[in-house]
């Protein structure tokens, strides 16, 4: 049912959203600003996908880069609504509304200062529940489309020269990218608005419901959080159906930043036999023990609580942190067309050396 959101909706965005980060997605005080905004310029209306007609317009805003805070990135909220505009330019017509790519302790909320400023729906749903490093992860089984379509980038670290707008067409595995060098000229962080398609297609091709299990899981957070941190975590578990595979402090934390902006690395929690090690590409990808046993994988959800509940991205981890890390099985989320497309997952395999494609596409249990 469509509702127009408050600014109570925020913070429960930006909580739930940062589980969904698996260590990614944003920061959550861009998130913060982005719906703070938002709310206060005009009133972001989030609607469901069966409140919408076949034939309209949707797109999807993201965001692009390597969340790990490693380069001096700057965004406005307002390059977001720009991206729309050189959309809506370069289509030629005005769009219904916009998905999201995925959940994020920003990224949850990437639709709503469009929607405030430029009148279009927040659709609920998304292109993966959880955050992943590629563009392509999101793209609702677009990602191997012989067609072309528009992606368009906008932002970048103004007091640095580097502000770009980029209006690109093609197939999507070709120009995704191109906006991802883009988001490294930039400073690396980009605001996106990109692959128009119609509202059959994003019914049949992607997670539907994604915003408002980001703000349920937010509002069960906040509601847990005068408890204390175990209180916390409980409510997480049990509103998400996962469960803590690891708890100790981080021995070692090695991600760097990379020539195509990817934040790459591991980080270990604990040591000797109940070590786990988390393995990083912007978001966390998999998780294995020191012999390379697996524990959790992509398209699980993978996200790092600190002794407070609170997520911790893979950019503000520290050595001796004390951290648990929390495992949602794929089996308790929806799943889009893209975590299914094989597709999607060469760059990723050949970056950590791992498999990801057989257990997402149910060939491992």
């Amino acid at each position: 049912m469509r509702r127009f959101l408050t600014i109570g909706d925020v913070e429960a965005a930006v909580a739930g959203g940062s589980v969904f980060a698996a260590g990614g997605g944003g920061w959550a005080d861009h998130g913060r600003m982005l719906g703070t905004a938002a709310v206060n310029t005009g009133r972001p209306e989030l609607v469901t996908m069966d409140e919408i007609p076949d034939d309209a317009i949707i797109a999807t805003a993201a965001a692009i880069g390597a969340p790990a805070g490693t380069t001096e990135w700057e965004m406005w909220g307002i390059d977001y609504v720009k991206a729309v505009q050189l959309l809506q330019e370069a289509l030629g017509k005005p769009i219904y509304g916009l998905i999201i790519g995925q959940n994020g302790m920003s990224s949850t909320l990437n639709a709503w200062l469009p929607s405030a400023i430029l009148g279009v729906k927040v659709v609920d749903a998304v292109g993966d529940i959880r955050a992943h490093p590629t563009g392509d992860m999101g793209s609702i089984g677009l990602a191997n489309s012989p067609e072309a379509t528009i992606q368009v980038a906008v932002g970048g670290n103004r007091s640095k020269n580097q502000y770009i707008e980029l209006v690109t067409r093609g197939a999507t595995a070709k120009v995704s990218p191109i906006l991802r060098t883009a988001s490294d000229m930039s400073g690396g962080f980009i605001a996106s608005c990109r692959n128009p398609v119609s509202a059959a297609y994003v019914r049949k091709n992607a997670a539907l419901g994604g915003i408002s299990m980001a703000l349920a899981l937010g509002e069960r957070i906040l509601a847990a959080k005068p408890k204390g941190g175990s209180a916390v975590i409980d409510a997480i578990c049990d509103e998400t159906g996962g469960s803590i595979i690891a708890r100790g402090t981080v021995a070692k934390k090695d991600v760097r930043y990379t020539n195509e902006a990817f934040d790459i690395g591991t980080i270990q929690v604990g040591t000797g036999a109940a070590a786990r090690v988390i393995h990083v590409m912007n978001e966390y990808m998999a998780v294995t023990d020191l012999d390379g046993a697996r524990h959790a994988c992509f398209p699980d959800v993978i996200t790092t609580l600190d002794t407070d509940g609170q997520p911790v991205s893979a950019g503000h981890v520290r050595e001796g942190m004390e951290l648990s890390v929390l495992r949602v099985p794929k089996s308790k989320i929806p799943l889009s067309s893209s975590v299914t497309d094989p597709s999607v997952y060469p760059i990723v395999e050949k970056a950590l050396g791992m498999n990801f494609t057989d257990y997402a596409l149910g060939r491992e249990g």
